[in-house]
């Protein structure tokens, strides 16, 4: 069977400038979000990635297809935030990091979990990836502090909802505190909580 020619291997220029458009759409949505646009249509993201709306349409079947490729971004930059290793030592010294690791992540991912959960009733994709980072987040907290697995069940479920994003959200949007006030709340209740395990 005869080899294909390098060339042929290599991608056209067409290939490598659909790919370049897509990738600006991807980036615009990234930034629209981040910038705390949490409706963007098609028409904005078509607008801030300078090119025409049929060109969205083209590349994405749907908004859902986009918004999996912005929530592909999001991970890759915030899953060393939830893969990072727990430290040794005290149940205290677990507790105050694990409140730290939750501050860093839920900030960085705040606008587009929000975004999200607005578009969530009517997208399956934002359904289940809901679904899936309660269940991270869920073991996340088991593998900082395995303690919680012999705990009371009201503790368990106490903590579990004090480490969520909504929680957070509730403190940085609702009770209007800065982030690092918002860290210390979430640190206090997790400690609190912590010394009623002990």
């Amino acid at each position: 069977m005869p080899r294909a020619s390098r060339k042929s291997l290599e991608p056209d220029g067409r290939t490598l400038r659909s790919e370049r458009s897509r990738e600006s759409m991807v980036a615009a949505l990234f930034e629209l979000v981040g910038e705390g646009v949490l409706r963007p249509t098609a028409q904005q993201v078509a607008e801030r990635a300078g090119v025409g709306i049929r060109s969205v349409f083209r590349h994405f079947e749907d908004m859902d297809t986009l918004y999996a490729e912005m929530d592909a971004r999001l991970r890759s930059e915030a899953e060393p935030l939830l893969r990072a290793a727990p430290p040794d030592g005290s149940l205290e010294r677990r507790g105050r990091a694990l409140a730290a690791q939750r501050a860093a992540l839920f900030e960085r991912i705040a606008p587009y979990k929000r975004a999200g959960n607005l578009a969530r009733a009517s997208s399956r994709y934002l359904q289940a990836t809901h679904r899936g980072l309660v269940r991270e987040l869920r073991a996340d907290l088991r593998r900082w502090l395995p303690e919680v697995a012999k705990a009371p069940q009201a503790i368990a479920e106490a903590l579990e909802l004090v480490t969520s994003f909504e929680a957070w959200d509730r403190l940085r949007v609702e009770q209007s505190l800065s982030a690092s006030r918002a860290r210390a709340a979430l640190e206090d209740g997790v400690l609190a909580l912590l010394r009623a395990l002990r």
